[in-house]
């Protein structure tokens, strides 16, 4: 695969980094300074433009504010990595000068760097990491059982759709028949059924309270009395004198009563008490109380119960013509069981044995790195192995645990730098975060070795104090801070020559370099170059 470079980092506005552009190399970079020059804000920036926490306790923000790392992919294009702080206060996410976010940031940057730190490596924390780099140190290639397990998977759904094996089948079947059965005995005549039965049932009741005022109006119009309306109306129309010319309109009042007769004759029928059969009301309310239940019960209304019953008998049909398919299919899910169980079985040995020696491989290389009485151990479990963690114990007789809660954090760093000596991940960058904290003379000088011969397969940025890690770079920057007008700032520049070799004599001498200082910065540098 291509080689990842950071070919530049840029920060303002960054605690005391009020402006800094370092174009790193590709080999060895060891970035240097004093104590609270800024180093860690650099790195900050780093991680802030790929995306970390905006921690403002941490990396000092400002207004101001501005991230960018730029990243050679290997393969002649770049990938622009930015963060910009708002007048608000707030960060802005871009990716190739595009607006983005920081988890696209985060996503994007881990196929380029990986940044292990004194007190962090999502590295290590992901079980899912741990057993990529142990399937990479035994070439072991998992593709068969993950493909068997997506058919299980595509099989098992399709079993669930046929309605599972013959067992839910049959309980979903008895279902279904007791839901059919119930919508088919309420028999539901169309969906506006609710509506015509409430309808008769209000006008029936309605009569019904009405029956007595009905005849008190009965009597006023027509009943035993001289003063009721209609003998009223008839003594009128007698006293219409004949041959007057009002014939006629004698003619359509006689009308007028004999109508008016016939109305109040079924105002009467309507009044009587039997004209309102209580049997209907009652058979008319049972009604539209199974119609309302059967209604909350399937959908909220008696269209959607249709619409129910229907697609459970359409469901029963299916089920009916599933048994035959189903058989199949668990012939099917039994076969590719059977090939899932082999195939597990077969991984979990070679992880098994990748595990031992990525083990003693990595074992190897602990001295090197200052933990020679350490012991690190690479563990999977599960049916296939997929369960993978690293075991840790920081010296003899201790009892081991999970590398990240027992490893200090320079333990962390070197087992780290370490495990990158067995597991080249040549295609991205690697940042290693003052991997030689608490070391010194001729590990230190070992811990160097092992950053230059990482180098040589990938770019490598380490953060040191030591000079012997320092003299074995390819690239050296130095951080420097300065006080002018009452403000600091810090610059930051690679060093060269003289320059370096003054570098090297401070880390080793502090600011009185002397000439023996100087000469053994000179030799450190020569042994190496």
């Amino acid at each position: 695969m291509p080689k990842a470079q950071l070919v530049e980092l840029y920060a303002r506005g960054l605690g005391v980094i009020e402006e800094a552009r370092i174009g790193f190399g590709p080999g060895f970079n060891v970035v240097t300074g004093e104590t609270g020059a800024g180093k860690t804000l650099l790195l900050g920036a780093l991680e802030l433009c790929l995306g970390g926490d905006a921690a403002a306790s941490r990396y000092a923000l400002t207004t101001q504010t501005r991230a960018v790392a730029v990243f050679d992919r290997g393969d002649g294009t770049d990938v622009v990595f930015a963060r910009d702080s708002s007048s608000a206060g707030r960060l802005r996410a871009s990716l190739d000068g595009a607006p983005s976010s920081a988890e696209v940031l985060r996503r994007a940057a881990a196929e380029v760097i990986v940044i292990h730190g004194q007190h962090d490596s999502l590295t290590l924390r992901s079980r899912a990491e741990v057993l990529r780099i142990i399937d990479a140190a035994g070439g072991i290639d998992a593709t068969a059982l993950d493909e068997v397990r997506r058919e299980i998977a595509l099989r098992e759904s399709e079993r669930v759709s046929l309605g599972g094996n013959a067992a839910m089948r049959e309980r979903e079947r008895e279902f279904l028949t007791f839901q059919c059965e119930e919508l088919e005995r309420v028999a539901i005549r169309d969906a506006d059924e609710i509506d015509e039965v409430l309808s008769e049932l209000t006008r029936l009741s309605t009569l019904r309270d009405a029956q007595a005022a009905l005849g008190e109006a009965v009597d006023a119009l027509d009943g035993d009395s001289d003063d009721a309306v209609l003998a009223q109306l008839a003594r009128a129309i007698q006293s219409l004198p004949r041959s007057a010319g009002v014939d006629d309109l004698r003619e359509d009042l006689a009308g007028v009563l004999e109508a008016a007769r016939a109305n109040v004759h079924e105002l009467r029928a309507r009044a009587q008490p039997d004209f309102v059969d209580p049997r209907r009301i009652e058979q008319l309310e049972e009604r539209a109380a199974a119609l309302r239940q059967i209604s909350r019960k399937y959908g909220g209304s008696l269209e959607s119960a249709l619409s129910e019953l229907a697609t459970m008998s359409q469901r029963l049909l299916d089920l009916d013509g599933a048994q035959a398919r189903s058989e199949g299919l668990d012939e099917a899910l039994e076969a590719l069981r059977g090939t899932e169980a082999a195939l597990a079985t077969r991984l979990r040995s070679e992880r098994d044995e990748a595990a031992r020696g990525l083990t003693a491989r990595v074992c190897t290389q602990l001295p090197r790195v200052a933990l020679a009485n350490a012991r690190l151990r690479f563990e999977v479990a599960g049916e296939d192995g997929s369960e993978a963690q690293i075991l840790f114990t920081p010296n003899p007789g201790w009892p081991e645990g999970p590398l990240q809660a027992l490893a200090s954090g320079g333990e962390l760093s070197r087992v780290l730098l370490a495990l990158s000596l067995e597991t080249v991940h040549d295609d991205v960058v690697a940042v290693f975060d003052e991997v030689d904290a608490g070391v010194g003379g001729q590990v230190a000088q070992q811990i160097g070795d092992c950053l230059r011969e990482l180098g040589a397969n990938q770019q490598v940025i380490a953060v040191t104090h030591l000079a012997s890690v320092a003299s074995k770079a390819s690239h050296h920057f130095v951080i420097e801070k300065s006080t002018h007008d009452g403000a600091t700032r810090t610059r930051v520049r690679e060093v060269r020559g003289e320059e370096r070799v003054n570098e090297v004599a401070r880390m080793l001498a502090g600011d009185a370099v002397s000439s023996e200082a100087s000469a053994l910065a000179r030799r450190l540098l020569e042994s190496t170059h």
